[in-house]
């Protein structure tokens, strides 16, 4: 039986919840690769399945799961590991997960490893972990969370037992933020987020409406701007830890603080361009007589005073156009290049 925070963590998560059911009757495995879209509810999950194990032969159970459950965790055998910057640190792969879990618990039985975004491991701490995957200690559990599985190597996927998560249903991103703006507000949110309830909170921020108003040629000033902003809270964040008595080098909060900004830039780039591609796929809807099926919800006036003038086709291929945009964009190519034969491209199609 799943306790309450497990349960409450894959309330829409019936394949998850199901697997995680069965792991705890039977005997949790030494790997697990929760994977899915950002926003599925992943984290939750991973910490409410990490106390359970950490429950199982605790003296006292119900401590250790409590604390378990905090974020941050007191818990002395349970470690998660996020990425500081644009990707993991492979010293802190190799001593807070691989050296680590060669010790014995402090207390209970047994040791939880959590590695977040674990696409973010560089090759090199790839293949350092995979020791531990294939032969870990009888008392350690690692649980990797991926929202891009497919950039892990595959001798990592195929070590550990797959937790699969699937987006959140548009209705329960709508109810969670059923405050925070008008009824057509939320709507277009939610549809807009591909079920990440944070994502959809950011649309309806300041910094969302002003990145769904944006224009082509703004986009990288505010991916940039944006990237600027995380630079400096991460910077101020990590001079904060390092006046505390935690020990970093002026370069190693230079270079976090910089992975943490070029990371944010391509987020919020990535986005805008997402966004201008449910745009044109909604012209292309609103263009057939399909309203329903529109992302943009609140915007439905301008969205038919466009579609008046532009052929459905064509605003089709200028949508899929965006998204090869997008693709080409994780080659490394010139940002501002790309993003100006795509401007020149979509404005062709639609004339």
């Amino acid at each position: 039986m799943l306790t309450d925070e497990l349960e409450a963590a894959t309330q829409h998560q019936g394949r998850a919840r199901v697997a995680l059911s069965a792991a705890l009757a039977s005997g949790p495995s030494h790997a697990y690769l929760f994977r899915g879209p950002r926003g599925a509810g992943k984290r939750a999950a991973a910490r409410a399945f990490a106390a359970e194990i950490l429950a199982t032969g605790a003296e006292d159970p119900d401590d250790a799961r409590r604390r378990a459950l905090l974020d941050p965790s007191p818990h002395p055998d349970f470690v998660w590991l996020a990425p500081r910057g644009a990707q993991h640190l492979v010293e802190e792969v190799r001593e807070r997960v691989i050296r680590a879990s060669a010790y014995r618990p402090f207390e209970g039985g047994k040791r939880v490893f959590v590695v977040e975004s674990a696409e973010a491991m560089r090759d090199e701490s790839q293949n350092a972990l995979l020791k531990t995957l294939e032969e870990p200690p009888a008392y350690v559990h690692l649980i990797l969370l991926s929202s891009e599985p497919e950039i892990l190597l595959e001798t990592v996927v195929s070590r550990c037992q797959p937790v699969d998560f699937a987006p959140l249903p548009t209705g329960v991103v709508e109810a969670e933020l059923a405050d925070a703006g008008s009824p057509d507000q939320v709507a277009a949110a939610a549809r807009l987020s591909a079920g990440d309830p944070a994502r959809a909170r950011y649309l309806l921020s300041d910094s969302g409406q002003t990145l769904r108003n944006a224009r082509w040629r703004q986009l990288l000033e505010i991916a940039g701007a944006a990237g600027e902003d995380a630079e400096a809270a991460t910077r101020a964040a990590l001079e904060e830890e390092a006046k505390a008595g935690l020990k970093r080098s002026a370069r190693d909060v230079a270079d976090e603080s910089k992975r943490a900004g070029r990371r944010r830039r391509t987020e919020i780039l990535d986005l805008g361009l997402e966004l201008r591609a449910a745009w044109l796929r909604d012209l292309a809807a609103v263009g057939v007589g399909a309203e329903e099926v529109v992302f943009n919800r609140d915007r439905l006036e301008e969205l038919r005073s466009q579609a008046a003038g532009v052929d459905p086709g064509c605003a089709r291929r200028a949508a899929e156009a965006v998204q090869e945009t997008r693709r080409g964009l994780d080659l490394n190519v010139s940002e501002e290049l790309a993003l100006e034969a795509l401007f020149f491209r979509v404005e062709r199609l639609l004339g």
